[in-house]
């Protein structure tokens, strides 16, 4: 037995000789009481009466009772004298097609935990989602313009959006069976009011092959809103179903997990990301397949996605503090790690390669990704550079570059970019260089750069592409041999120390970028590199 209102009998009434179950005639009602619609529809739940009576203004005598009937074997309405006419027998819903009849009941409650339990996830709280029939929302708009066209405008003092969505309604009705099943774990309203990283969300898909209603179905929203004219080619109201609904699948999703710290990279031969070209891979691996193999494993994800403050081209390495990466686990079954297991895991990647290293590894907040990429065009970078020159030279002829401060460049896109970048000028500023003799055709030139200057050619002039260049201030040909950038924080960084298995702040917005001259550059073949800058040379000459 549930508690209505007498204002709302005759619309019970209509609900009920229609076809519609208990569950819809609530929603119907614009009933928000969450409690009823968990109800046993055999039993009158005293709670549920408590709850709707303290609940409305009006006097008891005003108040009517509906035995709910979940399965529509028998429902009648009534209140005083008045006695409302008994309804047809009805298997399943006309409205629903026995969503709420069929699907709320502890028995598919425990096959959603089952199915949770399964897949074997770590979380505190869930979040129920449920994937419905278009046609669900045509049925019910049909059942409402029929209830308005009979009521009139005496008693529907309603619109269209007070009624209950069948969603909600359903969720009102299955999630405390649920959260039971589980435990008694807390289910989440919404997920962006969800801070943590410890709910999973479960998806109940639904499909129907009732096809009553397929050509009317192009866009749920113009249905909810179309006019009574409009259903002249359908039933109002709706048409006994054929068929009822069928739960189609359970799928579970945790929300992301985001990874962070910071890679040094040792080779010449490693690329950033995966580097494929036509199908074909150009590189044993990469970076991000180094680093994201053992986090994959260990946080038990279906995929990630990868990012970084910057990139390096494949044969420069990066060296420094190490360049700030993060990674966001997608569809994690484990997220809670201890500060041992984060620096285990940090030592599995180390150890499987020797071509990158990475440190500062620590479980982060979303926001901290965005905050990874602003500022990038504002950074400072620092690069060390082994230089070949055609000519023969002195110390006494490089001084005079560390005394050059503040260069203003005109880059033009380079040529081994221009497939993938628009062709335009880009002016960069050099802050400051330092050139240190090696052998009559060798020096180390430092920089200091603005962010998104490109390094090999401002060395080669890339055929006169970038303005000024090495070339023309040593008035002879150079090339770039090798090329390393240096990555620190000066004081700063950006990810909070704390707890590495844990969520830290957010990260610093900009990193500074210091000098770190260590290790040393093995000498390359000089007449294999001029037969190639030559080779270059002739062959590109078109394009500039």
């Amino acid at each position: 037995m549930l508690p209505l209102k007498e204002k709302d009998k005759p619309v019970v009434q209509k609900l009920l000789s229609s076809g519609c179950c208990a569950r819809c005639v609530l929603r119907f009602c614009c009933v928000l009481v969450q409690s009823l619609y968990r109800q046993p529809g055999e039993d009158e739940s005293e709670e549920g009466t408590r709850t709707a009576t303290e609940q409305s203004d009006d006097p008891p005598k005003k108040r009517m009772k509906l035995d709910d009937g979940l399965k529509g074997s028998e429902a009648s309405a009534g209140s005083g004298d008045a006695e409302a006419p008994p309804a047809p027998a009805l298997s399943h819903c006309v409205v629903c097609l026995g969503v709420l009849q069929e699907y709320c009941s502890r028995d598919h409650a425990r096959k959603v935990a089952e199915a949770v339990k399964t897949e074997d996830y770590h979380f505190e709280t869930i979040l129920l989602s449920v994937s419905l029939p278009a046609q669900l929302c045509v049925r019910e708009h049909s059942c409402w313009l029929h209830v308005k066209k009979e009521m009139r405008e005496k008693v529907m003092t309603r619109v269209k959006d007070d009624i209950v969505p069948l969603k909600e309604a359903f969720k009102w009705s299955v999630q405390g069976l649920i959260a039971t099943e589980l435990g008694g774990v807390y289910l989440g309203d919404e997920p962006c009011s969800l801070q943590l990283f410890d709910f999973v969300s479960i998806l109940w898909h639904y499909v129907c092959s009732c096809s009553d209603v397929f050509l009317l179905v192009h866009n749920v929203e113009i249905v909810s809103y179309c006019p009574p004219h409009g259903f002249r080619h359908y039933p109002t109201p709706p048409g006994r179903p054929t068929s009822i609904c069928t739960s189609q699948a359970i799928q579970c999703l945790h929300t992301s997990i985001y990874v962070a710290g910071r890679y040094n990279k040792y080779s010449r031969s490693l690329s950033q990301t995966p580097w494929i070209i036509d199908g074909r891979r150009m590189m044993e691996s990469s970076v991000e397949e180094l680093i994201a193999e053992p986090l994959a494993s260990s946080f038990r994800s279906k995929g990630f996605n990868f990012s970084s403050s910057g990139r390096e081209d494949v044969d420069v390495r990066t060296l420094g503090k190490g360049r700030p990466f993060a990674m966001e686990m997608l569809n994690p079954h484990r997220y809670r790690f201890t500060k041992m297991e984060m620096k285990k895991i940090q030592e599995t990647i180390n150890t499987s390669s020797d071509k990158i290293a990475v440190r500062d590894l620590q479980i982060v907040t979303r926001e901290c990704m965005g905050h990874m990429k602003e500022g990038e065009e504002e950074k400072t970078k620092s690069y060390t550079a082994l230089v070949w020159t055609q000519k023969p030279i002195e110390k006494d002829d490089i001084i005079f570059l560390d005394d050059i401060k503040e260069l203003t460049l005109d880059q033009k896109t380079p040529l081994r970019v221009l497939h993938r970048r628009a062709l335009a000028v880009r002016q960069r500023v050099i802050h400051s260089m330092n050139a240190s003799f090696r052998d009559p055709h060798h020096f180390y030139l430092r920089l200091k750069t603005q962010a998104g200057t490109y390094i090999k050619e401002f060395v080669h002039g890339d055929f006169g592409r970038t303005k000024p260049n090495l070339c023309q201030l040593l008035k002879m040909d150079t090339d770039i041999l090798e090329l390393d950038v240096e990555v620190g924080n000066c004081g700063t960084s950006y990810f909070q120390k704390g707890n590495p298995g844990k969520s830290t702040g957010s990260m610093t917005r900009i990193v500074q970028l210091g000098l770190d001259f260590s290790g040393d550059f093995p000498r390359l073949d000089v007449e294999n590199v001029i037969f190639f800058f030559s080779f270059q040379k002739t062959r590109l000459k078109q394009y500039t």
